[in-house]
């Protein structure tokens, strides 16, 4: 019933949005009774500050899941591009922004998302320096990745108001070519680097 009420919390951020969003809203969507509510969750803040770490997991697993899937070769870059665009035009990227809007004046889901959003941006960058296949010790490079999160999540919020894949796929696809170019190089330092040793690792490395 837990699991209901916190799914059930997102859904109602991302139709109703926070003001929108009530316990009684929560309680019919997720088929429960009011009191049954009220013994999980007493209060909103309650229901939202519980829904806060369920959302937190919810966009990391959706982020593992779609990076499993990404293809290797000269497509990849772009690939992982669209994964992120992907992730914050979704409804759970939707139900999160509603969150940050309203922490900006209640200092109590301020203190509850703070630490979460922190972990989360932690992660996602890690991830997309490991799926670029990113140098950070090259001048430049870790900025050029937070460039890209920033990229991809003001698109996200462009695409709040209006569908805006179509200029979305052509800015990705520009952004790619970036990537690409300047992360390049490092590809045959790294597989030198990375080769095993002995004949093959020699062949390997021409």
């Amino acid at each position: 019933m837990r699991q209901r009420l916190l799914e059930a919390t997102v859904e109602c951020l991302v139709d109703s949005g926070w003001s929108g969003t009530s316990t009684t809203l929560v309680s019919q969507r997720a088929g429960v009774s009011r009191g049954a509510q009220l013994h999980h969750f007493p209060s909103k803040n309650d229901l939202v500050l519980a829904a806060v770490g369920h959302l937190a997991e919810v966009r990391g697993e959706e982020l593992r899941q779609a990076a499993a899937a990404l293809p290797d070769g000269p497509r990849r870059t772009r690939a992982v591009l669209q994964m992120l665009a992907d992730h914050f035009t979704s409804p759970v990227f939707t139900a999160a922004l509603e969150l940050w809007v309203a922490a900006r004046t209640d200092p109590a889901l301020h203190e509850a998302l703070a630490p979460l959003e922190q972990r989360i941006g932690r992660e996602t960058h890690r991830w997309t320096v490991e799926l670029l296949g990113a140098d950070e010790a090259r001048p430049g490079v870790r900025e050029l990745v937070q460039s890209t999160l920033d990229l991809v999540r003001g698109l996200g919020l462009a695409n709040t108001i209006t569908d805006d894949a179509a200029r979305r796929a052509r800015i990705l696809d520009e952004w790619a070519r970036v990537l690409d170019d300047r992360l390049g190089p490092a590809a045959p330092e790294r597989a030198r680097r990375d080769a095993p040793a002995g004949p093959a690792g020699e062949e390997a490395a021409r």
